[in-house]
C-alpha cells in the first residue's frame, strides 16, 4: 500500500512539472540569430538552399531575414554531458568508446570541446581544449557513484552559462543520458533557458534499458519515468534547434554522432530584426520553414525579449 501512494504522488508531480512555463532566450540587440539545419523526408541533410528559399514568422508574422550564410567553417565549441549515475552503468564504457571517436572526427584545429559528468554532481573532467589527448584522457576517468542522483538540468544549465556563454561561433551540447533527471534543483525550463541564452543547440542520444521490475507498480512507476525522459530530451532539441536521437539496433551510437556532425558541418545561419522597436520582456515564437514543405527545419522554437 505504501509503495502505491508513493508512486501515485511522483506520477502526479511528472505530470504537474509537464505544464511548466515556456523556456526563454533573451537578447538585447536588434538582430534576433537562428541557426538551423534542414532534412529531407528520408533524414538526409539539404545543404543547398538559399535565403529565398526559407519563410521566418515571428509570432505568426512574416519576417525580413536580414542576414544569412551557410556556416560549415565557422570555429565550433562541443560539450559532452554524460551521464554516470547508475542507471548507465551498462552502457558508459560504450559511451566513453564511441565519444571519444567523435571527438577525434569532428574536431579541427580551430575547434574546442569539454566533458563534463553529472550523477550526484555535476563535475567538469576536462575544460575547453582542442587537444583530442586531453578530452580522451578525460573520457576514461567517468566513474559511477554509490550515491542516487541525476543532475541532468543542472548539467546544461551550469555548462551553457559558466562555458558557453561567452564563446563566439557555433556551441552544441550532446547530452548522452537517458533523460531521466533525479533530485535535480533545477527544471527543464531553466536548462533550456540557459542553453538558449547561450545561442546553444542541444543534441541528445538517448541510452535507455528494458524495465525488467518484477512487481506492477514499480514495473509502471519505471516506465513512467523513462516515458518522461524520452519527452523531456525531444522537447530540449526542440526548444533549442537540436535534435533527439534513440540508440537501438538499428541506430548504434557511431550513427547517430556521424549524423550529428554533418548535421553541425551544414548549418544556416539567418538573422532578422524583431518588430517591435525596444525590447517588451515578453516570449516571442520564432517560426522557421521553407516553401518546401518536404523539408523539416530545426530552429529554436522563440526567444525572450529583454
Amino acid at each position: 500500500m505504501a509503495m502505491r501512494s508513493f508512486c501515485l504522488v511522483i506520477l502526479l508531480t511528472l505530470a504537474a512539472s509537464s505544464l511548466a512555463q515556456q523556456p526563454a532566450f533573451s537578447t538585447t540587440v536588434n538582430l534576433v540569430p537562428v541557426l538551423a539545419s534542414v532534412h529531407d523526408r528520408n533524414g538526409r541533410i539539404v545543404a543547398d538552399l538559399n535565403q529565398n528559399d526559407f519563410v521566418l514568422r515571428e509570432d505568426g508574422k512574416p519576417q525580413t531575414i536580414r542576414y544569412f550564410s551557410r556556416e560549415t567553417d565557422l570555429p565550433l565549441t562541443v560539450g559532452l554531458l554524460i551521464d554516470t549515475s547508475r542507471s548507465q552503468t551498462s552502457v558508459l564504457h560504450e559511451e566513453s568508446q564511441a565519444s571519444s571517436r567523435f571527438l577525434n572526427q569532428v574536431l579541427r584545429d580551430k575547434d574546442q570541446a569539454f566533458i563534463v559528468q553529472f550523477d550526484t554532481g555535476v563535475q567538469t573532467l576536462q575544460a575547453l581544449t582542442s587537444s583530442r589527448d586531453d578530452l580522451a584522457a578525460a573520457l576514461q576517468r567517468l566513474m559511477i557513484p554509490n550515491q542516487i542522483a541525476t543532475l541532468l538540468y543542472s548539467a546544461v544549465q551550469q555548462s551553457s552559462d559558466g562555458i558557453l556563454r561567452g564563446q563566439p561561433g557555433r556551441k552544441a551540447l550532446i547530452l548522452l543520458t537517458d533523460g531521466v533527471a533525479y533530485k535535480d534543483p533545477r527544471s527543464i525550463s531553466d536548462a533550456i533557458e540557459a542553453a538558449q541564452r547561450a545561442d546553444t543547440l542541444l543534441y541528445s542520444i538517448r541510452f535507455s534499458d528494458p524495465v525488467h521490475a518484477t512487481r506492477p507498480l514499480r514495473a509502471a512507476f519505471m516506465e513512467a519515468m523513462k516515458a518522461r525522459g524520452k519527452g523531456d530530451l525531444e522537447r530540449m532539441a526542440r526548444e533549442t534547434g537540436g535534435v533527439a536521437y534513440q540508440v537501438d539496433a538499428n541506430h548504434p551510437i557511431d550513427a547517430i554522432y556521424s549524423a550529428i556532425e554533418a548535421d553541425l558541418r551544414n548549418q544556416y545561419n539567418i538573422g532578422y530584426t524583431p518588430p517591435l522597436p525596444a525590447p517588451d520582456g515578453r516570449y516571442h515564437r520564432i517560426q522557421l520553414t521553407t516553401h518546401n514543405h518536404d523539408l523539416r527545419v530545426d530552429a529554436r522554437a522563440g526567444y525572450y525579449a529583454r
